[in-house]
């Protein structure tokens, strides 16, 4: 991979508050204290989603046997992209509203800082791997649709069918049974209320996805999201995955974030970049994602909101800095945990939060 020159940044002007939360988590652990300021972590960290036990393993592997993070993080994560029953990500991902499974991805290289994504690509199991090559063959960073295919498929990617059998089995089942439950909807007037029966629709269909971010013992930086997309989605409907600065967001001064859940409502904040950019300010990792929570739950509009006002979805950040703190954050307590790898013990945390559900 080419060397260019690290950018220089300007530092912004005062970091954001954090008020009162609901609930807090111990995901900032420090258990990788290094030395003061922002210097290399004395061990190495992986981070990823709930369904990343598998890639934070391998990752870790890979940065302990010499790897660059980069490479061990897409490695990973392809282990999810290729596993059929994984219904969010890649292979045996459940498809759009006609049926087609249409994947996205980015990654960022926090050495270079360069990066490649690619969106609505069909046919592909790893889209991380063609992001990976937009980022090292082309002078693009995104490539979409019949573009990011013909593009995959010069380079010697197997064009496959991504629907399998028990995908479409639960595709054809909600096809069956389609009420109010698709993304279409009424007529509605810029600036007028939303917060209407007709206009609400539930958010809680499988989002998916998995996001994976490595610091290795030379406190490089990488990071990889990939994903399915919303199940049952608008044929074209691009999220927050495959867009660098929501979806994913490295910098090699400072650490690296990523996300899943509801993609619309992180791409409204560009949250990932706004996490990094706390952390750049001084904040923890775990502050620094759940003060991002309360500016995305400020800003959502009626018709996501549940009776008592709060965000009737779910979005989470995978956090870690350059000295190897971590933190994974929710916008809602829930029963799964990230996955986290300290270089010597690959395990489940649990989220730190803002809202928890009622018994």
């Amino acid at each position: 991979m080419n060397s260019l020159n690290r950018r220089g940044f300007l530092r912004a002007a005062g970091a954001l508050g954090v008020g009162s939360l609901f609930s807090r988590s111990l995901g900032a652990e420090g258990l990788t204290q290094g030395a003061s300021g922002m210097g290399p972590p004395r061990r190495p960290i992986v981070i990823s989603s709930p369904n990343g036990l598998p890639a934070t393993e391998r990752a870790m592997a890979l940065i302990q046997d010499g790897s660059d993070p980069l490479d061990a993080v897409v490695a990973g994560v392809n282990i999810v992209e290729e596993d059929p029953d994984d219904h969010s990500v890649g292979y045996g991902g459940l498809p759009n509203e006609d049926g087609v499974v249409e994947l996205d991805s980015c990654l960022m290289h926090g050495p270079t800082n360069r990066g490649g994504a690619v969106a609505s690509l069909r046919g592909i199991k790893t889209p991380s791997k063609v992001a990976k090559l937009v980022m090292e063959r082309t002078d693009h960073v995104l490539l979409v649709g019949e573009g990011a295919l013909c593009f995959a498929k010069a380079h010697g990617f197997e064009e496959v069918d991504l629907l399998t059998d028990d995908a479409r089995r639960i595709w054809l089942k909600w096809k069956e049974n389609i009420s109010d439950e698709d993304d279409w909807l009424p007529p509605q007037e810029l600036g007028g209320s939303t917060d209407s029966a007709d206009a609400r629709r539930s958010p809680g269909r499988l989002t998916g996805t998995i996001n994976c971010n490595a610091v290795d013992t030379k406190g490089n930086i990488a990071g990889v999201t990939t994903t399915s997309g919303l199940a049952y989605k608008i044929p074209g409907r691009v999220g927050d995955s495959p867009i660098i600065g929501a979806g994913l967001y490295v910098d090699n001064e400072v650490g690296a974030c990523g996300s899943t859940g509801r993609g619309e409502a992180n791409l409204l904040n560009l949250s990932s970049f706004l996490i990094v950019e706390n952390m750049r300010n001084g904040m923890s990792p775990e502050e620094a994602g759940l003060a991002a929570l309360k500016r995305i739950a400020a800003k959502t509009e009626p018709r996501l909101r549940d009776d008592k006002g709060r965000p009737a979805y779910q979005l989470s950040f995978y956090v870690l800095n350059k000295r190897g703190e971590y933190a994974g954050v929710a916008m809602w307590r829930g029963e799964r945990q990230y996955a986290v790898h300290d270089g010597v013990k690959n395990q489940s945390k649990e989220f730190a939060y803002l809202y928890k559900r009622e018994a």
